[in-house]
């Protein structure tokens, strides 16, 4: 199959250096292009060239609308909707322009913190996993926000396991509520910076908002709500099926977690890692990866993150060196012929 996009501006951009750009998009959907005049020819199976097509139609009337790509940002762009049939390369662009969350106004910094809130408008299960610093929490909350000042939705439900190394919520002081609101203080910060303090207490009065550990979703609907849990490497495969089988109609929900961070106890296996496998690819429902450069805390952060991930690959290589070299003792020792006690002595 054949097609022709007609290209009047930004030809220079589009290509890239050394025609990085026009590469990427060839290798990345396998096809071909050729530039005609002020057209681009595009060859290959009919839907790589349909998808190309797609792309480069944005492309042409992002440019029109007045948009500027530096190559860097163009590339990176490129990257993602080449990989991602369900990514859109104006909806990306779009998102990353400055927006209004109650009192803040937030731009993004990364190209996945516009994948993920791209996902989060256009998908009502997203997954953001990745290290801390990259706003997986702060964007879902303010998703949230926006959805219920927006009355796209009329309730907001914020929640997280209460998982502690070396802490039993029966034996800490205080009423209930006293006891888990430690464990909730950062879904309550990132709610105080996008409204007026006010205005939040009166919406925890009435339960417009809700903060709650884990434990008190069992059994519910959540319907016409917005429904974030937070720090979901903490949950067992049990609670991350429960959880997400509390989604009712007209509702949305963002699951945030890092795999490196988990506190379960006894080697019990992530429900955040076991989701990952089980849903991936499901349609309908969405996977952002966040990674190191993706931190907007202070330097420092980006840099430890990333110390921390080599140093787990090498331990990990080591670990699994280790075990492979206990195993092949083993499998000699098993080969050794047995020793007759009469011949030994």
């Amino acid at each position: 199959m054949k097609s022709s996009v007609k290209i009047s501006r930004g030809i220079e951009s589009l290509f890239g250096t050394r025609d990085e750009n026009i590469r990427l998009i060839e290798s990345g959907l396998n096809v071909r292009t050729r530039l005609l005049n002020d057209s681009l020819e595009i060859e290959g199976d009919d839907q790589a060239v349909e998808r190309a097509s797609g792309i480069l139609n944005d492309y042409v009337g992002l440019v029109g609308d007045g948009h500027v790509f530096n190559n860097g940002d163009l590339n990176g762009l490129l990257r993602v909707v080449t990989a991602d049939p369900e990514a859109s390369l104006r909806r990306l662009v779009e998102s990353g322009k400055q927006r209004s969350f109650g009192k803040k106004v937030i731009s993004l910094k990364t190209i996945n913190q516009r994948r993920y809130v791209d996902a989060i408008e256009h998908h009502d299960l997203v997954f953001g996993i990745g290290p801390a610093g990259t706003g997986k929490t702060y964007l879902a909350v303010a998703m949230a926000v926006a959805a219920l000042l927006s009355k796209r939705v009329s309730r907001i439900i914020l929640t997280r396991p209460a998982v502690e190394a070396g802490e039993r919520l029966g034996f800490l002081p205080g009423t209930l509520q006293e006891k888990v609101d430690p464990y909730l203080r950062p879904l309550y910060d990132a709610l105080y910076e996008m409204l007026e303090a006010e205005k939040v207490e009166k919406l925890l009065e009435r339960n417009t908002i809700e903060v709650a550990p884990l434990a008190f979703m069992r059994g519910r609907t959540l319907n016409d709500a917005f429904i974030i849990m937070d720090e979901a490497q903490n949950t067992s495969p049990e609670q991350m099926k429960m959880i997400l089988t509390r989604q009712g109609f007209n509702s949305k929900m963002v699951v945030t977690g890092d795999i490196t961070q988990i506190d379960l106890p006894g080697g019990l296996r992530s429900g955040l890692v076991e989701v990952t496998e089980v849903l991936r690819g499901v349609e309908g429902i969405s996977f952002v990866q966040f990674s190191d450069t993706d931190v907007v805390r202070h330097n420092l952060v980006q840099k430890i993150v990333r110390a921390y991930e080599r140093y787990n690959e090498v331990t990990g290589a080591n670990r699994q060196m280790s075990l492979k070299l206990n195993e092949a003792g083993l499998a000699e020792t098993a080969r050794e012929p047995a020793v007759n006690p009469k011949t030994a002595a």
